[in-house]
């Protein structure tokens, strides 16, 4: 993800998104992939509705909890399983 403030998802809106709107498309999707769109407190509900009406929504979650699930916090003088870290304390793949 970008340093850049994300936006809300809904057409024309500006507002920096406070929501993930978890959804996918049965008829074309598996049932692990998610799609996200963003949304800002305003358009929230609207965004949700637009995807439930269709049975495409799955989950709605804070943006800092998405956020924070997609990036576990790491200690950086552990390597994750299966790595190691170099002298510089670069982590790569064995």
């Amino acid at each position: 993800m970008s340093d850049e403030t994300p936006i809300c998802s809904a057409k024309g809106c500006r507002t920096a998104a406070v929501w993930v709107l978890a959804w996918n498309n049965p008829k074309i999707h598996s049932p692990q992939r998610r799609k996200t769109w963003l949304a800002c407190e305003e358009h929230r509900e609207h965004l949700s509705k637009f995807l439930g009406v269709r049975g495409f929504l799955k989950d709605v979650v804070p943006f800092a909890d998405w956020q924070a699930a997609e990036q576990p916090p790491q200690d950086a003088s552990t390597p994750p399983s299966g790595e190691t870290a170099d002298e510089d304390g670069r982590h790569h793949a064995d």
